[in-house]
């Protein structure tokens, strides 16, 4: 499919809704792993499981290694039961970092031994009829919630009989969203509409039949909002490897909900120079909505890979979202805006011809403010359209 046609926004659309619908909090992920799965094997592109569920897949490219990567997680905020209380309602952990504010007042799903049970979470004081102005006299944390299950329980004995416990896993619902303007509006758009985007361009280069430059390996990781994400991910000589994720459009952030983010600093540090530029020059080349931004309190895949101990350059791009870990929303804009930039890296050259692992040539450490050095490599970038040339008579 020729690139001047745009990612196929319809396929997005349709599998961000069906993994909305997928519960899958830290640690309750194989069903959203078993979903991208299928959707890889549909598409004939080959992947590996690890014994935990991370995906790694590979799209073959003239080069071998070294080889790039590109991850998005599947996981998603949520809590987990830490008590059953004396009158049988719940008391909840988070799982991952969020504010207990955009729990109060959610329908929830419990998933135990057992089955599922529904519910919903409340403050401590929730009836206006019985706490009137006390009600909002109960601190904003995880203590001050509870959950209220649509069962049959008066106490912690009813409650436990019914097979329900600590350690059972709750998931929110998502309330999902999408406006004829564009917009869509959803719980754990992180990050799953990241995840669309890429199973988007991963069809797009599928769909072209253009063999890549080097061997690209999509990840799909399952513990990202926990902290490990990539972390071990990367059996391959990874030279460049770029994280897909959520971009916050807030008071002070220069990300917005119409173009793709790259984060050029996050809280473990500044990203890759020579292969965020290369990012950069690939969107003013295809004229791809973008925005640079730095992320005060974040931490993503790129990151973990890079703690866990891989020697590979790492970027992080970014959809624009609002209310990023509440009731977030993000605009088609910029995940289209995303979708594209993905599908141009893959089918760029490598940041350097020759980025081993070992014994780097000295020629890649430029002086990063001559104004005469290209933004990423020195073979000049092509333009995308003649990378679908071929494919035009059948259009």
């Amino acid at each position: 499919m020729p690139t001047e046609h745009g990612p196929d926004m319809q396929y997005l659309r349709q599998v961000l809704l069906e993994m909305l619908a997928i519960p899958c909090p830290t640690g309750f992920t194989d069903g959203i792993v078993r979903y991208v799965a299928e959707h890889l094997d549909a598409m004939g592109v080959p992947y590996e499981l690890t014994r935990r569920g991370t995906i790694r897949a590979t799209l073959k490219g003239r080069q071998r290694t070294p080889d790039r990567a590109i991850a998005s997680h599947l996981d998603t905020v949520g809590a987990m039961v830490s008590e059953v209380k004396d009158s049988g309602r719940l008391k909840l952990a988070p799982i991952g970092c969020w504010s207990s504010r955009f729990a109060e007042g959610s329908r929830v799903s419990v998933f135990t031994e057992q089955g599922c049970f529904r519910g919903s979470v409340l403050p401590l004081m929730a009836s206006g009829h019985a706490f009137n102005t006390e009600v909002d006299t109960l601190p904003v944390n995880w203590d001050t919630i509870e959950l209220r299950l649509d069962i049959l329980s008066h106490s912690r004995a009813e409650t436990l009989a019914q097979g329900i416990g600590v350690g059972d896993f709750v998931a929110f619902d998502p309330l999902q969203e999408f406006t004829e303007n564009g917009f869509i509006s959803a719980r754990h758009l992180d990050n799953k509409a990241g995840a669309a985007a890429l199973l988007t361009a991963i069809k797009q280069v599928v769909d072209s039949g253009q063999p890549l430059p080097m061997d690209c390996h999509p990840l799909f990781t399952i513990t990202e909002e926990t902290g490990s994400g990539a972390a071990g991910a990367l059996p391959w000589d990874v030279s460049e490897f770029v994280g897909v994720d959520i971009a916050p459009v807030a008071p002070g952030q220069a990300s917005t909900e119409h173009a793709v983010t790259l984060c050029m600093q996050d809280s473990s540090g500044p990203y890759d120079y020579h292969l965020t530029r290369h990012l950069l020059n690939l969107c003013q080349r295809d004229r791809i909505p973008a925005q640079r931004d730095l992320f005060r309190y974040y931490h993503s895949d790129a990151e973990s890979a890079i703690r866990a101990g891989n020697d590979t350059r790492v970027a992080l791009i970014a959809f624009g979202t609002d209310a990023t870990h509440g009731y977030e929303r993000t605009h088609r804009d910029s995940l289209e805006a995303l979708t594209r930039l993905l599908v141009a890296y893959v089918f760029s050259p490598p940041v350097f011809e020759h980025d081993n692992r070992d014994n780097a040539p000295l020629e890649h450490f430029q002086l990063q403010t001559d104004a005469e050095m290209p933004l990423s490599s020195e073979t000049p970038l092509p333009p995308l359209e003649q990378i679908f040339a071929c494919n035009r008579d059948d259009e």
